[in-house]
C-alpha cells in the first residue's frame, strides 16, 4: 500500500519532535453484506475503507492521528499531528530504515469472495429461508445475514519492523422464529471463519438453517427454567463464551495496570481447577480470530495463560509490554486504522479434558444442560458475570429431559473456573464473535470442551 521509502521519511517526521517510538497503521479494507428478512431482501451493500493511523508514543503520552490520504503529504501532515500531540505530554493518549518481516496467515482462502457475483451470495440466503420454512409449519418469521471482509493491513514502526497481513473472513447467520400455543420462541445458528467463499461448499447453508429452525420449535414445548443454586452442565462448543467474558478480560494488561482485574498479582498461583488450562491463540487456522500478524505488526501466537489450574501469564501489547519489559504476546489488536491498538483477545479457549461428555452428564443427578450460550457482560474487577441461555435442557437422574425456556446464568469467574469439576474430551470452537472494548469491537473466537460447574446460580421464571 505505502513504499518502503515513504514509511521511512513519514516515521522521521513523526520523531521529528523528539517522540521514543513512531508507528504507521496502514489498512485497505472491503466488505459485502447482504440481509434477509420476512422472505425479502433487505439489505445489499458493498464497501471500501483506506487509511492510515499514526502513532507516537513519548513516556507515558501517545499522540495519534489519522488519515484517508496515503500519498506522503497526507502521511507526513498526520505524523506531525501525532508528533505534536505526543509532545504535549501529561500522560494519556491525544487523538488528533525497515526491515520486512514475513509472517504467514495460518489459514488458507481458495475463492476471495471479492470475485463472487452478489447474485451467489443472495442466493444462499433464499436457500436458507426456505429451508427453514420447510422445517416446520411453526416457522413464522426467518431472517438471515451473509458477510464477507477483506482486510489487508502494514505496520511499519521506527524500530525497525515492517509488516503485512491479509484477512478474509465469510459469515453466515440465521435467526427462526416458531409461533404456538405458548408463544413465539427463537433459534440461531452461525458460522464464520477466516476463509473464503469455499467455505459454503463445506458447509450446508440448508443444514444451519434447519438447525435454527428445530431449536425454535423444541423451545415452544419448553418449560420456564428453574431458579437457585444448582449443578450445570456446560456444552462443547458454544459455551466459550462464558470463559471469554469471565475470566479473559480479566487476564489482558491493560486492566491488570489499571487495577480493575481480580487477577492482578496473581501470577504463579492456583486460580482454577487443576483441570483448566486456558489458552489464547491467534494461530488456529480458520478460527475467527486468527490472523497472521496484529495490528502492532507482531506474529500471532499461542500464549497459555492459565495451567493446569495455574496463571502463568497475561495477554500483552506493545504499550503495555514495553512498561512491563515483557514481550509482546500478538494481543495488539484496533477495529480500524482510525483507532488506537489496545490488548485484546484472539480465539480463547479451554484445552480438552478427559472425561467422556456422556459421563459428565449420567454423573448429574440434578441440574441444567446448556447447549447454547447467549451475549453476555462482566465486571473485570470483580469477576462477576451475567449470561443470557439461548438453548438449555433440565438433566434429571442423570438425563436430558425438558426443554428449557431462555433464562441467565449468574455467577463469578474466578469461583466457576475453581468449581469445574470435571472436564469432556469433545473440544470444539463455538461460533464467531465480535468482542466489544472501549467501543471497538473486533472479531474473535471462544471454544470449550463439555464441562460441569459445580455450581452456579440459575435465573429461570419457574415458581
Amino acid at each position: 500500500m505505502i513504499e518502503e521509502a515513504v514509511l521511512s521519511r513519514v516515521l522521521s517526521s513523526a520523531l521529528a519532535g523528539g517522540g521514543e517510538l513512531a508507528e504507521v497503521f496502514a489498512e485497505d479494507k472491503r466488505a459485502t453484506s447482504a440481509v434477509l428478512d420476512d422472505g425479502r431482501i433487505e439489505q445489499l451493500s458493498s464497501g471500501r475503507d483506506r487509511g492510515a493511523g499514526i502513532r507516537v508514543i513519548s513516556g507515558d503520552t501517545t499522540g495519534f492521528a489519522h488519515t484517508s490520504d496515503l500519498s506522503e503529504a497526507g502521511l507526513r501532515a498526520a505524523a506531525e499531528a501525532a508528533g505534536a500531540a505526543a509532545r504535549r505530554g501529561g500522560g494519556g493518549s491525544n487523538v488528533v530504515a525497515l526491515t520486512r518481516t514475513e509472517a504467514r496467515h495460518p489459514s488458507t482462502v481458495e475463492v476471495l469472495p471479492e470475485d463472487v457475483a452478489k447474485a451467489d451470495k443472495v442466493d444462499l440466503l433464499r436457500r436458507a429461508d426456505e429451508t427453514a420454512r420447510a422445517a416446520d409449519g411453526a416457522i413464522s418469521q426467518v431472517s438471515a445475514r451473509y458477510g464477507d471482509s477483506r482486510r489487508r493491513i502494514l505496520v511499519a514502526n521506527s524500530e525497525g519492523l515492517l509488516a503485512e497481513d491479509d484477512q478474509v473472513r465469510s459469515l453466515f447467520s440465521i435467526g427462526a422464529v416458531a409461533t404456538g400455543d405458548s408463544g413465539q420462541q427463537t433459534g440461531r445458528q452461525s458460522l464464520g471463519h477466516t476463509v473464503g467463499f469455499e467455505l459454503f461448499d463445506r458447509v450446508a447453508v440448508e443444514d444451519l438453517a434447519r438447525a435454527a429452525a428445530d431449536r425454535a420449535v423444541t423451545k415452544l414445548v419448553a418449560r420456564p427454567a428453574p431458579s437457585g443454586e444448582m449443578p450445570v452442565v456446560i456444552g462443547a462448543g458454544a459455551g466459550g463464551v462464558l470463559f471469554h467474558e469471565a475470566c479473559g478480560h480479566g487476564l489482558e494488561a491493560d486492566h491488570i495496570a489499571k487495577g480493575a482485574s481480580v487477577y492482578k498479582g496473581r501470577l504463579g498461583q492456583q486460580v482454577a481447577s487443576p483441570l483448566v488450562t486456558l489458552i489464547d491463540d491467534g494461530t488456529v487456522a480458520d478460527e475467527w480470530g486468527c490472523f497472521g500478524i496484529d495490528d502492532e505488526g507482531s506474529p500471532a501466537q499461542r500464549n497459555v495463560l492459565i495451567e493446569d489450574g495455574v496463571l502463568t501469564d497475561y495477554m500483552w501489547d506493545l504499550t503495555r509490554g514495553r512498561k512491563d519489559g515483557r514481550p509482546r504476546s500478538g494481543n495488539g489488536r484496533r477495529q480500524s486504522y482510525q483507532h488506537l491498538p489496545m490488548v485484546r483477545m484472539t480465539n480463547t479457549y479451554l484445552a480438552n479434558g478427559s472425561d467422556d461428555p456422556a459421563d459428565i452428564i449420567a454423573g448429574t443427578d440434578h441440574g441444567i444442560y446448556v447447549a447454547q450460550l447467549g451475549g453476555g457482560s462482566v465486571n473485570t474487577a470483580t469477576g462477576d458475570f451475567v449470561f443470557g441461555m439461548w438453548e438449555a435442557y433440565l438433566i434429571e437422574d442423570g438425563r436430558l429431559t425438558e426443554p428449557l425456556r431462555e433464562g441467565n446464568l449468574i455467577g463469578n469467574g474466578p469461583k466457576v473456573l475453581a468449581d469445574i469439576e470435571a472436564l469432556g474430551n469433545d473440544f470444539a470452537m463455538g461460533p464467531p464473535g465480535t468482542c466489544g472494548k472501549d467501543g471497538q469491537g473486533v472479531p474473535v473466537g471462544d471454544g470449550v470442551p463439555t464441562l460441569r460447574v459445580r455450581s452456579m446460580t440459575v435465573g429461570g421464571t419457574a415458581a
